[in-house]
């Protein structure tokens, strides 16, 4: 189990506001995760912390198919990012890189940014404002993309 602070976000959530293209250009994802969130909250990456999770409403992720989104997210110290429901393609490229993302339609109603959260990404339970929350349990096959720290490292793992 691990705890972290939450930073909530709103329904429809784009790629686009989590990093914003003209930042596609900087050279790597170290210059660009500083500019995380910058039209929403531009302090949000002083303001996180390693281990730390990000919740949001319905579609999340949604628009450009970027995989510097969650790869930012990742660089900061997200832990995990819960939602109601992801953009199909940012859930994949979430997974494709070892970011958990999980679905919980409950949790993001319920909680504020600040709130402290646990995780038990084995058991897909969440533990915040002293109530329990049930998400998606990722698939084994899934799980084991994330333990080994993202596809393309699972599939260079040698056995």
């Amino acid at each position: 189990m691990s705890n972290g602070t939450i930073f909530k976000f709103h329904n429809d959530l784009d790629t686009d506001q989590i990093i914003a293209s003209q930042y596609l250009l900087l050279p790597n994802i170290e210059e660009m995760k500083i500019h995380t969130f910058e039209s929403l909250d531009p302090d949000f990456p002083q303001k996180v912390k390693r281990g730390d999770f990000v919740v949001g409403g319905e579609n999340f992720g949604c628009g450009s198919s970027r995989e510097q989104a969650p790869s930012v997210l990742k660089a900061l110290g997200i832990q995990a990012i819960i939602a109601k429901s992801f953009a199909r393609i940012f859930f994949r490229n979430a997974i494709n890189i070892g970011l958990p993302v999980l679905i919980c339609k409950e949790l993001p109603d319920e909680v504020q940014t600040g709130d402290q959260m646990e995780l038990d990404l084995e058991h897909g339970t969440i533990y915040a404002n002293g109530k329990t929350y049930t998400c998606t349990k990722l698939a084994p096959y899934m799980q084991n993309i994330l333990n080994n720290g993202g596809l393309i490292a699972f599939l260079n793992k040698e056995d």
